[in-house]
């Protein structure tokens, strides 16, 4: 973002112009799109289905699309009344917190049960699912095109390498606290999330109920970063408009985008898949292509140490390995949805 030292590019898509121009500044829009608007439909997806089966045979029962509109509903409180990442920082504290806590309760709960597990098998290494594997991960590290955003947010922005590589560190401790423990006692037959791989009762209950507030915290802050990129390409700001305009301009695109998303959740079939599909092709470009190819068109080529080589050139096989056989993987999977659809 300083790679000049005289300005800040504010996004990924003006780091993307000012590498490989306007194609590649649309293009980044393109992939940074899929990801910022994809995951939100996922996260609210999950959101209802979730609420919905917790809330089944209860005096609470209610359609799976009525869960899914709520649970909109709430997520557009933040997201239509507070224009920046700064205003509803909050919600990643809470967000993470949330993730900790049960993360802990799968730790306690699946240590607990390891004396109970029987014949559990494990397999040292399943070498034609890496792939897959691969695109999940950075899929929960995909956090590249909200970035630049959350940087403008602190107050300290010198201090945004520390800030990523200890939240990044955090991450992957927990990502272990849960992975471990998850494979070591339930083997193969884990779940997917391990929460459902829980014996039915408080922990399992408390568990749905606390990620699904996570979901919901953490959507607006996917869904204002890529607010604020739109709104700036159509000029939705202070510097143009008029603050009654500026308000009225972002108050409909913004519900607009939330009524778009609530629908998407509620009617298209195999999003799931459909996203794998998508998050495969665009989260591997997003996290590990792009951006070492930005770096060196904006830095120059020349004049690095060895192993900066190195590990560019290794992260790029991993882009290229994550991209062409993780989307092959997610065009397997819907072929298999339309087939058992039929």
């Amino acid at each position: 973002m300083y790679y000049d030292n005289t300005r800040r590019l504010s996004s990924y898509q003006e780091v993307a112009t000012a590498a490989f121009g306007p194609i590649g500044g649309w293009l980044a829009f393109f992939f940074t799109a899929i990801t910022l608007v994809g995951v939100p439909v996922l996260y609210i997806l999950l959101s209802g289905s979730n609420l919905h089966n917790v809330a089944k045979n209860t005096s609470a029962e209610l359609t799976f699309p009525i869960w899914v509109i709520i649970c909109a509903a709430i997520i557009a409180v933040p997201f239509l009344f507070f224009r920046s990442l700064g205003e509803i920082a909050i919600l990643s504290c809470f967000g993470m917190l949330s993730t900790v806590i049960v993360i802990l309760i799968v730790l306690g709960v699946s240590v607990q049960q390891l004396p109970e597990q029987v014949d559990v098998h494990h397999d040292s290494v399943i070498w034609n699912m890496f792939p897959i594997a691969l695109s999940s991960i950075v899929f929960s590290f995909g956090g590249n095109p909200v970035y630049a955003h959350v940087e403008a947010s602190m107050r300290r922005p010198k201090d945004w390498n520390m800030v990523c590589f200890i939240g990044l560190t955090f991450c992957v401790i927990l990502y272990f606290l849960t992975a471990v423990p998850g494979y070591y006692v339930y083997g193969t037959g884990v779940q997917s999330p391990v929460y459902d791989s829980l014996p039915n009762g408080g922990p399992k209950s408390a568990s749905i109920i606390i990620i699904t507030i996570h979901l919901i915290l953490a959507t607006p802050i996917l869904l204002t970063s890529f607010a604020l990129d739109v709104e700036k390409m159509l000029k939705i700001n202070s510097e143009h408009r008029s603050r009654p305009v500026e308000w009225a301009l972002r108050f409909m695109f913004r519900g607009a985008l939330i009524v778009v998303i609530t629908v998407i959740a509620i009617y298209v079939p195999f999003f799931g898949d459909f996203m794998s599909l998508l998050g495969a092709f665009s989260n591997c470009a997003l996290v590990f292509i792009f951006p070492v190819i930005f770096y060196y068109k904006l830095t120059g080529i020349r004049g690095k140490p060895w192993y900066d080589y190195i590990l560019g050139f290794l992260t790029l096989l991993l882009g290229i390995v994550g991209l062409i056989f993780g989307t092959i993987s997610a065009i397997e999977a819907l072929n298999n949805d339309f087939k058992n659809r039929k």
